[in-house]
């Protein structure tokens, strides 16, 4: 019962040894008033049986003990605590910019580059718990597949439909930050970062990378760019009248610029050669752009007195009643 109890003024608790002195007092007490008479023999009263109220003769002292201890209990102050965590999230605004053109269908990913980065930006947006994430596209232009959300069942819904050739074909690196931008500059969280993964050299667009990222730095917002081809050549399917063929065909991606994107934004260059290498960028973003969590521990006061006194006066009322009607003892 006082297992999750404290008690503000403990020593007030020093008090109930009169608990023991009070029965100490009650048995000497009615030894002294128990009337003493001889009888040669007791089995003449073998055959009564004592009544009801003889019984219950020491109740009332029961009763009034047990109230003393209880609000000697509750002068004590009984709490009980209930303790906590409130946990405040900084969430951090994030746009995923993904190349859908034809080059990311190269197969020097399993089972090629788009399905390889698909695979662990799915992952990546599950490891997040209350960040907002938006998801562009872009190829010769550049579209906005998912807005600004934390509903990730959408999100990662959104991204399984995605396919090469659903834009026109092309590398518009620029205009794909310019909409990255625009998905995050009204923002008001703390941080704002853009994921930009590409295959390729900026050949289309009306905004050159350099221009983007610039408008980006102005917005506070960090790029981080993933260059994806392994080095040399790369296997890519082509369609013939004869069915798939494959031809090596060169790995072009202009990381001078993708890397200045990065500087100028304050964010981080990586090159990705292969499924593992991607995986192992996509981690390190993460752990560098983890959301910050503030935990304030909390332990509210629950008062007891009213209880234990409560409970305690009952007895004392119950006693009081019974010596005065039906346990009244008479001289």
């Amino acid at each position: 019962m006082l297992g999750d109890v404290t008690f503000k003024y403990s020593f007030v608790l020093y008090f109930l040894a009169i608990i023991p002195v009070m029965i100490f007092w009650y048995w000497k007490r009615n030894k002294k008033l128990t009337p003493d008479v001889t009888f040669s023999s007791f089995k003449i009263f073998d055959a009564i049986k004592p009544t009801l109220k003889e019984r219950l003769v020491h109740l009332p002292f029961v009763l009034r003990t047990i109230a003393v201890l209880l609000l000697i209990i509750s002068l004590a102050r009984p709490q009980s605590f209930s303790t906590g965590e409130n946990v405040y999230t900084e969430g951090i605004d994030i746009a995923v910019l993904l190349d859908i053109s034809g080059s990311m269908l190269a197969e020097d990913f399993k089972p090629n580059r788009l399905e390889a980065a698909k695979d662990v930006i799915d992952e990546f947006i599950a490891g997040r718990t209350s960040d907002k994430i938006g998801l562009v596209v872009f190829a010769g232009k550049s579209f906005t597949q998912c807005p600004l959300t934390i509903d990730y069942s959408v999100l990662r819904n959104l991204l399984k439909d995605i396919e090469s050739g659903m834009i026109v074909d092309g590398t518009a690196i620029g205009l794909a930050i310019a909409n990255g931008v625009n998905r995050l500059k009204d923002s008001k969280a703390k941080s704002k970062i853009i994921i930009l993964l590409t295959d390729g050299i900026n050949n289309a667009g009306e905004i050159d990378p350099i221009t983007a990222a610039n408008i980006a730095q102005t917005f506070g917002i960090r790029v981080y760019t993933v260059g994806v081809g392994s080095e040399g050549k790369a296997p890519y399917p082509f369609q013939t009248p004869f069915g798939i063929q494959y031809q090596m065909v060169p790995v072009q991606i202009d990381e001078e610029i993708l890397q200045q994107v990065a500087d100028i934004t304050d964010g981080y260059y990586f090159r990705a050669t292969n499924n593992k290498k991607l995986e192992e960028i996509y981690n390190e973003i993460d752990k560098m752009e983890k959301t910050r969590v503030e935990i304030t521990s909390y332990r509210n006061a629950k008062e007891l007195f009213y209880n234990w006194a409560g409970f305690g006066l009952l007895l004392l009322l119950l006693e009081m009643i019974l010596t005065r009607t039906y346990l009244r003892r008479l001289p």
